[in-house]
């Protein structure tokens, strides 16, 4: 579906003018019943992820949970798993606007199960330059598509009677500053580039809430942004949900609520409730805009069946059939791989996929994320799943009985150790000054992340010292490493020896990343494979008033011992060159990829480049898996067989990825963002505010838009590109007028699968502008196709009236392109069909 189409679909509630009018009437009436205090305190949170229940009128407690991939919960513990997707870069990957209707109807149905009724995502901020450090959890350069992916997502949340809260809103391109920067962006590309999607989704899924994000926009932080949240979002777009802000964004009691934001989270200690009523009887902002808020968040629990007397927006016997989350983790996960590069082997067949007598063959498989793949992406991204499969352990298992499979790690990508995991059985103890224990936590990971809620029977006014304790048993003889993660006092105890007792304090930018701390070595221990030892970190978390949650969060660090890089790199090679096929697998790490910082240069980390280019010299059969969430360089990619992109995958990647290499399913994905043969090609790579301001100094140069222009360096692999099993040709292209107000035309386009597989094609339109009107082409509108060989499949695709529509600086308004305009389509590359549109 494409932005601004109509759906003939009706939305979560619409269609039951009854039901819409019987909330509105519940939502009056305890809206009239409220005082002042009761008002104010419903504008903020009781805690960290939740709203204050308000039994006198019928109110339950919403509650909150950080998305996109997955529904935490309440709890960022390991112990409440959760259903882990592919990254939505991956979803962004598959171009396809249902399949992502389908994850948000499994989220919705996770969500129910943890008792969530908002998830805080998607993100559909654009990938403006690949520097960002937080694009895995965005979709792609261009708006177009982000709108699609993010209609669909959204749609499926709400399908399940689950609501959303679509962000950042808006210009959250990049992570440095992003507290205090101002990011400075003319009119015309906020509106065609950034505003874009957000407006999509407003119109195609009627979203129940939008985020309001950190950074300032043209001077004026987001939480108080009238023009953009009263003006536009509700004003031009006739939005009607909540606008709640990104956590701690809220800085000014009577700037926020005059500015249009609704909810201040988290709670209970922010610039609303308390303050908010003060403010009113202070006469400093009028008692009529708090009712206006509270009447959209007594409206947003009415939809979430929370309100007493109005019915939920979506019944529990009218929400969808449950999902299997493992096959639909796997399938997009297979649909969202994107095969960049398959060259002939020997035979002249393409290397991929390896089936017959090159899957009996035997392969070298290769990379420390082959066995331990990186699945999701970190901050408020992360969950954790109940189980991940590896791609050693899919091919284990998936490969022809017999088929030679060696295992090598080639080296490690990470310097800094990762939470402890395979060998440890621990418990977190909580106690308070007297040593007196509180509560205990079951950890299935070295790491205690208790934000705003606490483990049961834990007061944290009471709280004093967290120990993580228990035992660890080796799998290999050596000296071990230990380490710690977190801010506050620490006492690191391993196998008896004290090797480490003081404080640890990190300075950083970014205040959750201070207070996250970095991973820190802090000694070895001589262990013998098989024996247990006892292990103990004892915390002592910073309180203060500066704290504004109830908050803590540390971690016991491990690794085994440390090998001689050298070496490993060589037996890696060895076996490459022993092996009929060599898969090595690469990517990024969270030290590159996450919340809270942007990224320096887009290498791969550590030996991995060396790793591939010594093992492509020894065997021509290389593959590359790359395991990232956004672009990374590959200066190989011309002296290897295949590159095959899998993003993070989400739980079922590995099982996804033997799919996919050993040929039983077709990679179905395209590039959602262009990505450059190097850093220094790429239009925009400034992330770094100057004097607090950040200028969007490209304009609509972003992306593709930039790339296409003339004299610009080639990417490495351009917007949309990726390979399949099969090969198609285009056959007709017929563009006609559409009576739907909306649409610009219907278009379709007659596509035969001209190989010996069968395949799915992603049919993308471009519109095509007169030279000086504007950057040409463009994406208009996309659909997905599927067919046996030498099948023909007709895809229609229904393009936006937008699509051929600019925003006019001086009149503030959008108006038509100039003409002529020509619609194309075709494969790339390859010859195009074009067209004059009607």
């Amino acid at each position: 579906m494409t932005p601004h189409a109509h759906d003939p679909r009706p939305l979560p509630g619409e269609g039951d003018q009854a039901a819409d009018a019987v909330r509105e009437r519940a939502v009056d009436a305890a809206l009239r019943a409220l005082g002042l205090d009761d008002k104010a305190r419903l504008l903020t949170g009781r805690d960290m992820w939740s709203l204050p229940a308000l039994p006198a009128v019928g109110l339950g407690s919403l509650v909150m949970s950080d998305g996109p991939v997955g529904v935490r919960g309440r709890r960022w513990s390991a112990d409440d798993p959760s259903v882990a997707l592919p990254s939505p870069t991956a979803l962004a990957a598959s171009w396809d606007g249902e399949l992502a209707r389908r994850a948000g109807r499994l989220l919705a149905q996770e969500a129910h199960r943890k008792g969530v009724h908002v998830l805080l995502a998607p993100t559909v901020n654009l990938h403006r330059s690949p520097l960002g450090g937080r694009h895995f959890e965005a979709y792609s350069e261009d708006p177009l598509l982000t709108g699609v992916i993010g209609t669909g997502y959204v749609r499926g949340v709400q399908d399940g009677g689950v609501g959303v809260t679509v962000k950042h809103f808006v210009g959250n391109e990049a992570e440095t500053d992003r507290f205090t920067v101002d990011n400075r962006i003319a009119e015309r590309p906020l509106r065609e580039l950034y505003l874009a999607p957000f407006e999509a989704i407003v119109a195609a899924a009627r979203p129940w809430g939008v985020m309001a994000a950190y950074n300032r926009v043209n001077g004026v932080t987001m939480t108080e942004h009238a023009a953009l949240i009263g003006g536009v979002l509700r004003g031009e777009w006739g939005y009607d949900g909540v606008v709640v802000s990104d956590w701690l964004a809220a800085r000014d009691t009577a700037g926020a609520l005059c500015g249009g934001l609704d909810l201040a989270m988290p709670g209970p200690h922010s610039v609303y409730g308390p303050p908010l009523a003060a403010a009113v009887r202070a006469g400093e902002v009028p008692e009529e805009l708090v009712d206006a808020a509270v009447r959209r968040v007594l409206r947003l629990a009415a939809r979430a069946g929370l309100l007493a007397g109005a019915p939920a927006a979506v019944p529990p016997g009218r929400r969808p059939a449950p999902l299997d989350g493992d096959a639909l983790a796997r399938e997009i996960a297979v649909r969202g791989c994107v095969l960049l590069r398959n060259e002939p082997a020997e035979g002249g067949a393409p290397v991929l996929p390896l089936e017959g007598d090159a899957a009996r063959a035997g392969v070298a498989l290769l990379g420390t994320a082959a066995c331990e793949p990186r699945i999701l992406g970190g901050g408020s991204a992360q969950v954790f799943p109940g189980h991940v499969v590896s791609l050693l352990d899919a091919l284990r298992a998936a490969l022809p009985a017999g088929a030679p499979l060696a295992y090598a790690p080639g080296t490690d990508p990470s310097d800094e150790l990762p939470p402890a995991a395979r060998g440890f059985v621990l418990e977190a103890v909580a106690r308070d000054a007297a040593g007196r224990e509180l509560g205990t936590e079951a950890l299935p990971l070295g790491q205690v992340q208790w934000l705003g809620e606490m483990p049961p029977g834990v007061d944290y006014d009471a709280l004093h010292t967290v120990e993580i304790r228990g035992t660890f048993t080796p799998a290999v003889s050596g000296e071990h490493r230990f380490g710690t993660r977190g801010t506050g006092g620490f006492a690191l105890t391993v196998a008896g020896r004290t090797l480490f007792e003081g404080p640890q304090y990190d300075p950083h930018g970014d205040p959750f990343e201070a207070f996250f701390g970095t991973p820190t070595q802090r000694g070895t221990v001589p262990l013998t494979a098989g024996e247990p030892v006892g292990v103990s970190l004892l915390h002592q978390p910073p309180k203060g008033p500066e704290l504004p949650l109830p908050a803590v969060a540390f971690g016991l660090l491990h690794a085994e011992p440390e090998r001689d890089a050298e070496e490993m790199i060589a037996e890696a090679v060895a076996a490459a060159a022993a092996a009929h096929t060599a898969v090595v697998v690469v990517g990024t790490t969270e030290r590159v990829e996450s919340e809270g910082f942007d990224r320096r240069d887009l290498r791969l980390p550590g030996r991995q480049d060396e790793l591939v280019a010594r093992v492509a010299a020894v065997n021509p059969r290389t593959v590359v898996v790359v395991n990232a969430g956004a672009p990374v360089e590959l200066p190989w990619r011309e002296d290897v067989a295949a590159v095959l992109v899998c993003w993070f995958p989400g739980q079922e990647g590995g099982a996804a990825l033997a799919d996919v290499l050993l040929g039983a399913e077709e990679p179905g994905g395209r590039l959602p963002t262009t990505w450059p043969a190097r850093l220094a090609d790429a239009p925009v790579v400034d992330v770094t505010p100057q004097d607090g301001v950040l200028a969007y100094a490209e304009g609509l140069g972003v992306g593709y838009r930039a790339w296409q222009r003339p004299g610009a360096p080639a990417p490495a692999y351009p917007f949309g590109h990726g390979l399949g099993y099969t090969t198609w040709a285009y056959e007709e292209l017929i563009a006609l007028p559409s009576a739907d107000p909306a649409l610009l035309a219907e278009v379709t386009v007659r596509v035969r699968n001209a190989g010996a597989r069968p395949g799915r094609e992603v049919v993308r339109l471009a519109l095509h502008r007169p030279d000086g009107a504007g950057p040409t082409p463009t994406l208009a509108g996309f659909a997905c196709v599927g067919a046996a060989p030498g099948e023909v499949a007709e895809a229609v695709v229904r393009v936006p009236r937008r699509a051929a529509e600019q925003w006019d600086e001086d009149a503030h308004a959008w108006t038509p392109v100039p003409g002529p305009l020509h619609l194309s389509a075709g494969p790339a590359p390859g010859p195009r069909l074009t067209v004059a549109l009607p």
